[in-house]
C-alpha cells in the first residue's frame, strides 16, 4: 500500500471480529514501532503486549468497573472487548535523564527542568503512531485509547509494570467488524487545512 494511502485510511476501529492477528504481524507492527526517533536515541519506550484471552480479559477488568463487576458492557466496551490484541506503550523518563547526563550530551545532572517538553512521552506517542500506521499497511484495524487514571494503579499491579516506565495509553489491535460505536469524525468536520497551517507568521 502507499504511504499516503496508508495515511488517508488510518481512522480509529471501535468494533473487532474474533479472528486472532496473525503472530508475525504483530512482531512487524512492533519492530516498526521502534523505528519512532528519539531525542538522543534514549528509546525510552517499552511495548506491554497483550495476545491472549486471558490477558486481554484482565486489562478490561482492571479498568472497567462495569466488566469486574460482570454487569453488560456499553457499546462502545462491547466492540472493543472483542479486539484480541491489546498493546500498551509505555515510556520512561528515566531513560532520558540518564541518557542527557553521559559526556556526550553536556548535561552533569538529571534535572527534569532541562527538559522544557517530555520528550519521553513525546517519542513513545510517535512510536504508537508508527504502529497505528502499520497496522493499516497490515489490513488491520486499531483504536488508541487512554487509560483512566484511577486504573493506572491496577494495570501496573495486574501485569508487573515497573515505576521506571508509564503507561501513555493502550491500543487495541484486530480484524475490523461492522458496526460499534462511532467517533466523533461522524460527529465533527476535518478542520481545513488553511485554518491549521501558518506559513511565516501566526
Amino acid at each position: 500500500m502507499e504511504f499516503s494511502e496508508v495515511v488517508r485510511r488510518r481512522k480509529m476501529v471501535r468494533s473487532y471480529t474474533s479472528d486472532p492477528v496473525d503472530p508475525e504481524v504483530l512482531d512487524k507492527i512492533l519492530h516498526n514501532a521502534t523505528r519512532a526517533p528519539s531525542a538522543g536515541f534514549s528509546q525510552g519506550w517499552a511495548f506491554l503486549v497483550l495476545d491472549t484471552p486471558e490477558d486481554v480479559r484482565r486489562y478490561w477488568e482492571a479498568t472497567a468497573p462495569s466488566v469486574k463487576a460482570g454487569d453488560n458492557p456499553d457499546a462502545w466496551l462491547t466492540g472493543m472487548m472483542q479486539a484480541p490484541v491489546i498493546v500498551i506503550p509505555c515510556s520512561s523518563k528515566a531513560a532520558y535523564l540518564d541518557r542527557y547526563a553521559e559526556p556526550d550530551k553536556g548535561w552533569t545532572d538529571r534535572d527534569e527542568a532541562h527538559w522544557p517538553m517530555p520528550f519521553w512521552h513525546m517519542d513513545t506517542a510517535m512510536a504508537t503512531m508508527l504502529i497505528l500506521q502499520t497496522v493499516v499497511d497490515e489490513g488491520l484495524g486499531a483504536l488508541y485509547f487512554g487509560i483512566p487514571p484511577e486504573a493506572d494503579a491496577a494495570v501496573r499491579l495486574a501485569f508487573g509494570v515497573p515505576d521506571t516506565f508509564d503507561p501513555i495509553g493502550a491500543v487495541t489491535i484486530g480484524h475490523p467488524a461492522s458496526g460499534g460505536a462511532k467517533g466523533s469524525p461522524t460527529r465533527r468536520q476535518r478542520v481545513p487545512l488553511g485554518d491549521v497551517v501558518h506559513r511565516g507568521r501566526w
